[in-house]
């Protein structure tokens, strides 16, 4: 079910690529928000949902070049670019060539052809996870808001981090810890489309008349993935193996609830460092 939406998606995009495509529309034949599209194409595919689309209709306008006697400048404004400029950047990003050299080096055209999802459970590394179902908890935390359109916020994340670690917020914050959930704890909540608050956080229940702002994670059901190794590499590992391995073997979907990484105590650049992906499921 999770790869079938995916390629519908896919083949949404095949079948309009001539239109002014928005990534919620796409997302919505998948049935998924934008954030969690994107997210999911994006580990699945090794690229952005941007750079394929720009990918597909630059290789469709390569071969348009090379096969037909079309002038460049209608097939630029056919392929959405609004300036024959724009058109001829990007159009030698891809191909190396200017548009009017396809005509003469079509075999040199660096194409992008349609994709097709398939599964390729590989099996060589257990994925130790566990299924809970799990009451609302308060945690408190400081947060950014941030772009998610084709992944924009994972540097702005990591240097969210490298930020609360040199001015000693996450110290502060794993003082107050009350056992909830053990460890630092990075929320990611899509509040509207291609817009996501990042928390960088702690569970905490009871009074608190500190700085640090409050938030309600919902009740969820989840999954819990066990993460070994050193960060920041084994986190990004472990999402594509569930995106990729986990999710299409399995009959849960992904919900709505903001999804959890839970960081544990120890060093973080030790090969035997734990830490925890909680995917919120249905």
């Amino acid at each position: 079910m999770w790869l079938q939406s995916i390629q519908q998606a896919i083949d949404y995009i095949e079948e309009n690529l001539m239109r002014d495509l928005h990534f919620e529309q796409v997302a919505s034949v998948a049935n998924s928000s934008s954030f969690h599209f994107q997210r999911a194409f994006s580990l699945l595919t090794g690229m952005t949902l941007g750079e394929y689309i720009r990918g597909r209709r630059l290789t469709l306008a390569a071969q348009e070049i090379a096969e037909t006697d079309c002038k460049i400048i209608d097939i630029a404004y056919k392929y959405g670019y609004e300036t024959p400029e724009a058109f001829a950047k990007a159009f030698r990003k891809q191909h190396g060539m200017k548009p009017t050299d396809a005509r003469n080096h079509s075999n040199m055209i660096h194409s992008y052809n349609k994709l097709v999802i398939q599964v390729q459970l590989r099996g060589a590394e257990p994925m130790n996870y566990k299924i809970i179902e799990k009451d609302s908890f308060h945690v408190l935390g400081v947060k950014r808001t941030f772009s998610s359109a084709n992944g924009e916020q994972s540097k702005k994340i990591a240097q969210f981090w490298q930020d609360v670690n040199q001015d000693g917020t996450s110290g502060r914050l794993a003082a107050l810890i009350d056992g909830t959930v053990q460890g630092l704890i990075g929320i990611c909540e899509v509040t509207e489309k291609n817009v996501m608050d990042y928390w960088i956080a702690a569970s905490h229940e009871g009074e608190y008349a500190g700085d640090f702002e409050t938030y309600l994670v919902p009740a969820s059901k989840w999954a819990i993935f066990e993460v070994h190794g050193a960060m920041p590499a084994a986190m990004p590992i472990m999402w594509q193996k569930i995106f990729q391995e986990w999710l299409p073997s399995h009959p849960y979907e992904l919900a709505e609830t903001p999804e959890l990484e839970v960081y544990g105590e120890g060093n973080p650049s030790s090969d035997d460092y734990y830490s925890e992906i909680w995917v919120p499921i249905k």
